[in-house]
């Protein structure tokens, strides 16, 4: 008896997800991401510049930052009013699209002595608890890992002092912590993992 009701409940649970997967297109996500390539590349790895790399970001998370900049949560004068044009099939699109690209090396060449720095400071703030080993991001919460220097510490400049906010407190707490000599560090660190 009891197996039989392993079994109802596996695929009842398969009836669930199936629906989830099938409602994020990837080829439809390339075609809906070209007016993305401006900034991101076309494959969601950007030029040099202040752009974030989004290509094997998490699909969760890239959902949700679209999501947000869409409904006010966060802002930025070139993706809100991107974002605001987005249907929710858009978006689910779209994150599928650049979660599925490859990652390729940033152009940034770390300094050791910074980079030694950022690697203590990250494992004194236990950062790996939420971003995971190799900083590769999980569910809503980001890959850091080859992100852009620049991007990093815009960002937690951004978290320390409030200007982003869509994070559930928990950036903005532990980027109090950081010093600019400690943010300058970690983005060294970050930038330079593969």
């Amino acid at each position: 008896m009891t197996h039989r009701w392993r079994v109802a409940g596996l695929a009842a649970a398969a009836a669930c997800i199936a629906p989830v997967a099938a409602a994020q297109d990837v080829e439809a996500g390339r075609q809906k991401a070209q007016v993305c390539a401006a900034c991101h590349g076309p494959d969601g790895n950007p030029a040099p510049g202040p752009y974030p790399v989004l290509a094997g970001q998490t699909a969760r998370y890239l959902y949700f930052q679209l999501k947000d900049f869409k409904e006010g949560r966060r802002a930025d004068p070139l993706m809100t009013p991107v974002a605001q044009g987005l249907e929710r099939q858009d978006m689910h699109d779209l994150a599928a699209f650049f979660a599925a690209q490859e990652l390729r090396p940033v152009d940034f060449k770390a300094d050791p002595a910074r980079q030694a720095k950022g690697a203590e400071k990250a494992a004194e703030t236990l950062c790996t608890m939420c971003h995971l080993g190799g900083f590769k991001g999980q569910n809503e919460i980001p890959r850091v890992a080859g992100q852009r220097y620049d991007y990093i510490i815009k960002q937690l400049q951004d978290f320390k002092n409030r200007r982003r906010t869509n994070d559930a407190g928990n950036m903005t707490s532990v980027s109090r912590t950081l010093s600019d000599e400690d943010i300058v560090n970690l983005a060294h660190y970050l930038a330079d993992l593969r």
